[in-house]
């Protein structure tokens, strides 16, 4: 996984282009560039730039450039949360998990499984 930052537009283009398994930059721009008012040149600009860091790849098919994920969208989640946590937090999780439990709206899945995370530390935690 690239050890590059991501802001949150590329993170959620990468998304959108997850949703669609590989795209050109026409079908990138008026998926995603339209609804949020971006130009296709500035589609084609993000899609370069993160192809530049190492999280998308292209093939030419047909005389078109096709774009695709080099890693899974949620390696790319883990990564920027990672950033993150070290860089705006110093590395505690402590804030965010108070940030959650103020927030006050975690579905049934989302409690389940935090809890797995929690009992998957807490076995490793024993082991050491």
């Amino acid at each position: 996984m690239p050890r590059t930052s991501i802001g949150d537009q590329e993170l959620a283009l990468l998304q959108h282009i997850s949703t669609l398994g590989d795209a050109s930059v026409g079908e990138v721009a008026s998926g995603f560039g339209e609804a949020r008012g971006l130009a296709r040149s500035t589609v084609l600009t993000m899609m370069e730039r993160l192809r530049g860091k190492g999280f998308l790849e292209r093939d030419q098919v047909d005389g078109v450039f096709r774009y695709h994920h080099t890693h899974g969208p949620d390696d790319v989640v883990r990564g920027a949360v990672g950033k993150f946590v070290e860089n705006t937090l110093q590395g505690s999780v402590s804030p965010f998990v108070a940030w959650m439990s103020e927030r006050g709206r975690v579905s049934d899945d989302e409690l389940a499984e935090l809890e797995a995370l929690v009992a998957n530390l807490q076995s490793q935690r024993k082991e050491r």
